[in-house]
């Protein structure tokens, strides 16, 4: 299933039911005592969009619990009804097992969560100087000494996702005929050190690295843009520049979107609405994730003097829910 095409008809029709849920439910805000569950993944800018729509709830008098669930087996738990939805779910990397819960009516998209998400190849700014001809792909192979280190040589090193996160940009560097070794990183805490060390020493870096993320208020990333992506790239190898391999092409493109059980909203239709109609920027999300992440603050502390900060922008979210 492609699911990136599939949710927006699902986002429409949810709208619509949405509607006329609220016009016969306005008077009774909360609706219930029962608790508005909603799942906290591994990542600080899933909390960050959890907590906003959460503290919103609370501020609208919803009893809101944040319950902690894995980013693949939550699907089930929300579908079986132990949680009500999950706020921040990138279409490009959503489990098989998801496909049946949505056919099945027990998964429902709520709507988009206003975040511009981005999975690419990245290096410093400052490192562009370095490589005439970046930020294109095709001057990767004349700056291999650039990037080559003592585990790579003669070829340039690129830091990847860690392992268990797939292996496509592999394929991407062979099918591309580039002269770069995929070194698999630690994960996201050693992807950041890296490229604080790089930064801090001013020294080359070609990397993995994904937006919305708090360290792009920090630090100036530009992106590498390799062949535009294309439907078919990842599995067709007689579709692109090179005709012998799949992955001749640059990561594919995605939604961030919010996902429920369609119990809630019959229990909790205002709730339901305010999660619909509340969305953040990949700006407002990263500087709220720097302040927790690099500064150490309290997560709920640094959400709600953001929404204290836009008190505009929370009522008509909170307008939205109440018609």
């Amino acid at each position: 299933m492609d699911f990136a095409r599939k949710f927006t008809s699902a986002v429409a029709a949810g709208a619509l039911l949405v509607g006329v849920a609220m016009s016969s439910n306005a008077q009774s805000i909360p609706e219930s005592d029962e608790p508005v569950r909603l799942a906290m993944n591994e990542w600080t800018g899933q909390h960050v969009s959890t907590t906003v729509a959460g503290e919103v709830l609370k501020r609208m008098g919803y009893n809101v619990e944040y319950v902690t669930a894995g980013y693949y087996p939550q699907g089930a738990a929300i579908a079986d009804g132990d949680i009500d939805a999950t706020l921040e779910i990138w279409t490009s990397n959503i489990g098989d097992g998801w496909d049946a819960m949505f056919d099945e009516g027990r998964l429902e998209v709520i709507g988009t969560a206003g975040l511009q998400p981005q999975e690419a190849w990245y290096v410093p700014a400052y490192v562009v100087e370095m490589c005439p001809g970046l930020p294109s792909w095709e001057a990767l192979n004349d700056c291999t000494d650039l990037f080559a280190t003592a585990d790579t040589l003669p070829s340039g090193r690129f830091l990847d996702y860690p392992a268990e996160w797939g292996d496509s940009n592999a394929h991407r560097i062979e099918a591309l005929d580039l002269d770069y070794v995929s070194i698999p990183s630690g994960g996201e805490g050693a992807i950041i050190a890296e490229i604080r060390s790089a930064v801090e020493r001013q020294a080359p870096l070609l990397t993995m690295f994904w937006e919305p993320h708090w360290l792009h208020a920090q630090i100036d990333m530009q992106r590498v843009y390799l062949p535009e992506y294309f439907d078919g790239c990842e599995t067709d190898a007689s579709l692109g520049s090179n005709p012998d391999a799949i992955w001749d092409c640059d990561w594919a493109g995605a939604e961030i979107i919010k996902v429920a059980n369609p119990a809630l909203k019959e229990s909790h239709p205002a709730a339901w609405s305010l999660i619909d109609a509340y969305s953040i920027t990949n700006a407002e999300q990263a500087v709220m994730m720097a302040e927790i992440d690099d500064k150490g603050r309290d997560l709920v502390e640094v959400v709600n003097e953001w929404l204290d900060n836009n008190p505009d922008q929370v009522q008509s979210w909170v307008d939205q829910a109440s018609m």
